[in-house]
Order: structure tokens, then C-alpha cells, then sequence
């Protein structure tokens, strides 16, 4: 109290109060001597080392709360300023979306968060708990008519907290953290409630039919505020919603009696990238896409990052709801590639950190923390255009760029310090002939083998780092046929289908191939240009125009292919691969051929390669190729 302003030792006085860039820790904010700021409104707790607020401050006149740039990882203690007005939270890189939900939800009062109208974040969340509450009472219903009289009560209800967590969903993946703690605690109501009325019933004073014994009807009501108004979706941030929108949720088995096929339909038309947020700009161009690493082992991740013109957008892909957008004005964006990483704060605590790295025309690498909404480090990479980036899959730090400089950079780009910033530092660099265009680690040695495609064909080098030179040629190679003529073709698809087999696009009109890495590997000797052992080709569009996007699902062996219609082509290869050889020469039909330009009003356009300004298609994968 000495160190902030105003210096005063008549506590009670006090209305405001300036607590900023103190470095204070949380066991610092002593509840017993707060307390007696009985008349304090303004309170300014920013730039510190906060990691939790004390739940027992005793503020309870409070207006205006600062408590940027500090390390909060959880929300629930503002319950106690229920006359908070204004909060800020800016720079708490460990809150999410989901926080920011929960503050709404906890301060009816609140008309501010980080300087913008609160209104919106009340709407959605009176909509989702209006929802959840519904949902929640029904599986209640459910759960207690299917309970026997001779059961217990009190494990019964305990087990039916535990059921509504895991059972009720709603709403995207994102919002998961709030949607489940709103279950548990219309649960726990729930349980409170029923509770209540069974002691009613079993009370002398009260009429028999006070309470049932075994189906007792509590309800909850959602929670209601002024001004209530459903949460709309702007136009800028949808453009139009696929009637028949549908992962198809019964696949038909195969004749054979195979595996079912899968089958897909389109699920959202966005656009999202347009300049001001226009329906009518079709200019802008989306060139990559990426789904950040999901949290749980063995989950699936609902979120992708997107790129085009001066902006990086993060979707969630069962609403098609834009959840964050980060601009850089007079850049463009054409690759985006997401980390994992595992940060220790200075009290200890782990947190997981999602980093997005972004990069483009500008040649720098923009390391975004995406749900605290803020850049977290630059990397000035190259002086011409990157035209692909991407983590290695055996370190998390470890990024590789590749420009149009014809050199491909592994950057280590570190844990970031105290104040969430990068320091990047370069590691090595790799020499092409021509421009990189795919980057893909070696699935059976990430951290020993790179291959690329590139203009001039598809090379590998070696990028382990006990190796004593820091700047590396292309150590093989790869050609598509026996002859000559097929080495200096271009590839610009490039994926792993399983450790083995290799999935190439570009090196043949119509057609994607599926080679061997380790047959070609093993057979190369001291070879600088080697053939590929080709396993099996499949048709693809017969369209000269390039740069459409190849993308794989190892776990499903599925691969996945754009083309110049808005289509997407759709191969189970593991069913492929499985034939005894010698396979069919003519190239495998594809699985499926999935339409992607049914959005009225957008029709298919040429698109302009980024460095020459030549019509070409997107290389997004699973979007219209003109959406942007």
C-alpha cells in the first residue's frame, strides 16, 4: 500500500487505487488488509504477476477492475464484484474464449471487457445456457426414471452429475470448457433442488403430494437479463450454409463386404477473408488451411486456421463460427502451420500453449497466440515471399520456411520468456534449385529426413543436426519415371499416407501417385537422381493449372485432393494398397468426389500465383477454390 498511489493510511477513504507494474505474485493481495477498502471503485492490478485473484477480497463496492497483462489462468473469482461495470483482461495469455463466456455469465452488471461492449458475449451465452438448461433437465428426467426405488439416493445423484458432464454436448468444441462447467453446475442445482423436495415430502407438516418419491420434476430456469436477443451470425462472417450441410453419419459397407466408404458433403461456405468484410470481394485469394493439434490424445480437433489477403482466420468447423481474426495490414498470407507447446509459468504451473505460426509476401514469420488474441514474436525469415511453412512432427519448437528465394530455413523459435515473447534462432539452411512449394517431414525420421516438392521436382535432404555443416544441398532426388524427361517436373502435392507410402501430385497430367519411401530409400545406393517405386497411381482431374492442395489422413488412409471446379476427390488407398501385386496399371477412380462450388454467387475464378501474378487455383483443400 505504501508503494501505489494514492499513499494514504486511511484505508476506508480510499475510491481508487493503482497497484500497476508492481510485479506483484497472488499471495501478495492479503484479503485481511483489501478488506478494508470498503469504499474502493477503481482498481488497477495490470502488469503484474498475478496467476489467481484471492476469492475473499471483500470489494463488494467495485466498479472498475485492471487486471491486464498478468498470468490469469481462471475467472471464476470476479464472482465476487457483483457491481463490476468495467474489466479488463487484455494479455492474460492463458485465458480463452471460454473465460470470457464465463466472466459474462458470472457479472450480469458488466457493460465493458477490454473496452468493447459486453452485449454480444451476453447474448451468446444466455442463448447457450438457455440451451444447456433444457438439455440438462431432460437427461435428469431420463436419468431418474430409469433408477429402482431400492437405490441410493445421494450416489444416484452423485452419479448423475457425473453422467450430465460426459453425456450433454452443445454447441462447437471450443467453447467446451464453458459449456461443461455450466453442466456441472446446472447439475449440482439440479441435485440441490431434488434434494429439497424429497426432505419436504418426507416432512410430517406437508401434504403427501409435496414430493415424489421417485421422479421428482425439478426444473431449472435459464438465465435471463434485460434486452434479451438471440445471438445472430453477421453476414461477413457467413456467406451461406449448405442446405444438405452433413458428414454423412451411416456409411454404406462396400459390395465386397469391405469397410463402409465414407462420405462427405460440404458443411459450410465461408467467406472471411474479404477486404471490409465485402460479399462482393472475390479477389481476395485463400491459399492455405491448417486444424490445430488437438488437446486430448487420441481426440479430433474441431478448429482450422485459414489465410488469405492481410488476415489469418481460426474457425470452429461444426458452427462455422469465426472465432478469432488476426490482420496484418499490407501483408499476404500464404501459409499457416500450428504448435503444441507446453509452457511452465514462474510459479510453476504447466500450461499448453496452441501457437499459430503466419507467414507470406512479407517474407516474416507472425508467431500468433491465438486465443489470447495477440502476436507473440516475428521472425524476419527471408527476403523474398515464403511460400510454405510447417513444424517438425519430432520437435515442437522447430519450424521450417520455404521461400522463393530457393532456400528452405529450420528455425528453433524456443519457449517464450516471461513477458511471451519469441526469441527465435536459426539452425540450418537447406539450398534448392528451384522454388519450394511443399514441406513435408519423412513420417519414419522427422528428425532426419525433410522431402519437398518444388518447381524443379521432388528432393530430400538430410536435417539432422549433429551434423557438423549448417548449410545443405539436396541430398537425392526423386524422379517419376525411368526416362530423362520426367526429372525437372513440377511437385506441388506432397503427404505421407502411413510411414511408408508417399502420396505426389504434379509430376503427371491426371494423375496422383503412391510411392514407397522406404523401397526408393533403400534402393537408391549413392545415387543423386533415383526413381521412385511407384505402388499405385490415382485419377485425378486432367486440368493443367497447379498449386492445388494434397492433404492425407494416416489414421484413415485417406487422401484428399482440390481441383479446379471446387470439387474435392476423395481416395481410400488403404483398400488400394491391401491388393496383391501386381496392382492395375490404369490409375484407382476415387472413393468419392464430394461437390465444393454449389454456393450461390460464387463461381469459379482463375487465381494468381503469389510470386508472378499468373492465374492459377487455390491450394485450400476442402473450400470452394475462389472462396475467400
Amino acid at each position: 500500500m505504501q508503494r501505489g498511489r494514492p499513499k494514504s493510511d486511511r484505508l476506508g477513504k480510499i475510491r481508487s487505487l493503482d497497484l500497476s507494474g508492481l510485479e506483484l505474485l497472488s499471495e501478495h493481495l492479503d484479503p485481511k488488509l483489501l478488506c478494508r477498502l470498503t469504499q474502493l471503485q477503481e482498481l488497477d492490478l495490470s502488469n503484474n504477476q498475478l496467476e489467481t485473484l484471492p476469492d475473499n477480497l471483500g470489494l463488494s463496492h467495485l466498479r472498475v477492475l485492471r487486471c491486464a497483462n498478468n498470468q490469469l489462468g481462471d475467472v471464476t473469482a470476479l464472482c465476487q464484484f457483483p457491481k463490476l461495470e468495467e474489466l479488463s483482461l487484455e494479455g492474460n495469455p492463458f485465458l480463452t474464449v471460454n473465460d470470457n463466456l464465463k466472466v459474462s455469465f458470472l457479472l450480469p452488471t458488466l457493460r465493458k471487457v477490454n473496452g468493447k461492449d459486453a452485449s454480444s458475449t451476453y447474448s451468446q451465452v444466455e442463448n447457450l445456457n438457455r440451451e444447456l438448461t433444457s438439455r440438462v433437465t431432460a437427461h435428469w428426467e431420463k436419468f431418474m426414471a430409469t433408477l429402482g426405488p431400492e437405490e441410493e439416493a445421494e450416489k444416484a445423484q452423485a452419479d448423475f452429475v457425473k453422467s450430465a458432464v460426459r453425456d450433454v454436448r452443445y454447441g462447437p468444441e471450443s467453447l467446451s470448457e464453458f459449456t461443461q462447467w455450466r453442466v456441472r453446475m446446472i447439475s449440482e442445482e439440479l441435485v440441490a433442488s431434488s434434494r429439497t423436495q424429497v426432505h419436504e415430502a418426507d416432512s410430517p407438516e406437508k401434504p403427501p403430494e409435496a414430493g415424489a418419491a421417485h421422479k421428482p420434476r425439478a426444473r431449472l430456469v435459464a438465465l435471463k437479463r434485460p434486452d434479451d436477443v438471440p445471438l445472430n451470425l453477421s453476414p461477413s462472417k457467413r456467406a451461406c450454409a449448405s442446405p444438405s450441410a452433413q458428414v454423412e453419419g451411416g456409411p454404406v459397407a462396400g459390395s465386397d463386404g469391405s469397410q463402409p466408404a465414407l462420405k462427405l458433403e460440404p458443411l459450410h461456405f465461408l467467406q472471411c477473408h474479404s477486404k471490409n468484410n465485402s460479399p462482393q470481394d472475390l479477389e481476395t485469394q485463400l491459399w492455405a488451411c491448417a486444424f490445430e493439434p488437438a488437446w486430448e490424445e487420441g481426440a479430433t480437433s474441431q478448429t482450422v486456421a485459414t489465410c488469405g489477403g492481410e488476415a489469418v482466420c481460426v474457425i470452429d468447423c461444426q458452427t462455422g463460427i469465426v472465432l478469432h481474426k488476426y490482420k496484418a495490414p499490407g501483408e499476404e498470407f500464404f501459409s499457416v502451420a500450428w504448435t503444441a507447446l507446453m509452457v511452465v509459468t514462474q510459479a510453476g504451473h504447466k500450461k499448453r500453449w496452441s501457437v499459430l505460426a503466419a507467414a507470406g509476401l512479407r517474407g516474416l514469420v507472425r508467431l500468433l497466440h491465438v486465443r489470447a488474441g495477440f502476436c507473440c514474436g516475428v521472425i524476419r525469415a527471408h527476403k523474398k515471399a515464403i511460400a510454405t511453412l510447417c513444424f517438425s512432427p519430432a520437435h515442437e519448437t522447430h519450424l521450417f520456411t520455404a521461400s522463393y528465394d530457393k532456400r528452405i530455413i529450420l528455425w528453433d523459435i524456443g519457449m517464450p520468456n516471461q513477458d511471451y515473447e519469441f526469441q527465435a534462432s536459426q539452425l540450418l539452411t537447406l539450398d534448392t534449385t528451384s522454388i519450394p512449394l511443399r514441406l513435408c517431414p519423412v513420417a519414419s525420421c522427422p528428425d532426419a529426413r525433410l522431402l519437398a516438392g518444388c518447381e524443379g521436382g521432388c528432393c530430400c535432404w538430410d536435417v539432422r543436426l549433429d551434423q557438423p555443416q549448417k548449410r545443405r544441398v539436396c541430398e537425392v532426388e526423386f524422379v517419376f519415371s525411368e526416362g530423362s524427361e520426367a526429372s525437372g517436373r513440377r511437385v506441388d502435392g506432397l503427404a505421407f499416407v502411413n510411414e511408408d507410402v508417399v502420396a505426389s501430385k504434379g509430376s503427371g497430367l491426371g494423375t496422383i501417385c503412391l510411392w514407397s519411401w522406404r523401397q526408393t530409400w533403400g534402393g537408391r545406393g549413392s545415387q543423386s537422381t533415383v526413381a521412385v517405386v511407384v505402388l499405385a497411381r490415382l485419377q485425378w482431374s486432367p486440368t493443367e493449372l497447379a498449386y492445388f492442395s494434397l492433404s492425407a489422413c494416416p489414421d484413415k488412409g485417406i487422401v484428399l485432393c482440390g481441383d479446379e471446379e471446387g470439387n474435392v476427390w476423395l481416395y481410400d488407398v488403404s483398400n488400394i494398397l491391401k491388393q496383391p501385386p501386381p496392382l492395375p496399371a490404369a490409375p484407382q477412380a476415387p472413393t468419392q468426389v464430394p461437390p465444393g462450388s454449389s454456393c450461390p454467387g460464387l463461381g469459379w475464378q482463375g487465381i494468381r500465383d503469389p510470386a508472378f501474378g499468373q492465374q492459377q487455383p487455390s491450394p485450400a483443400l476442402l473450400s470452394p477454390p475462389t472462396r475467400s
